[in-house]
């Protein structure tokens, strides 16, 4: 007796579209994570490289699949980091499918204003 199995279909893996803003303190990173549950995301930071892996879940409703476009996406970015942050400071936070990521800069590299005093 054999048994065969249809072949899966391999999840796809996409870039998350992603807005990046510069200040002079911060540097923030807002990616698209649509569907994704915050227990699913992971950043990791590996030398001078961010990492951001995601996956989503869809979880079909009771009855029957009529017409199907949905799937499970893996999300996957990796951003290099840039000279003067502060890597002990970065945060993340994942709200409403938008990730935001602050990569804080360090006191080093943050302009500084100097005051002039009257001689």
């Amino acid at each position: 007796m054999t048994t065969t199995t249809a072949p899966r279909p391999e999840r796809p893996v996409l870039a998350p579209r992603v807005d990046i803003f510069e200040s002079d303190t911060d540097v923030l990173v807002t990616a698209e994570l649509p569907g994704v549950p915050e227990e699913s995301v992971k950043l990791n930071l590996d030398r001078d490289e961010l990492v951001l892996e995601a996956t989503s879940r869809i979880v079909p409703p009771k009855g029957e699949l009529v017409a199907a476009e949905l799937a499970d996406v893996d999300y996957r970015r990796v951003f290099a980091i840039p000279k003067g942050i502060d890597v002990e400071g970065i945060d993340a936070k994942l709200e409403q499918g938008l990730l935001r990521i602050r990569l804080p800069k360090s006191k080093a590299v943050q302009p500084r204003k100097i005051e002039v005093r009257a001689g």
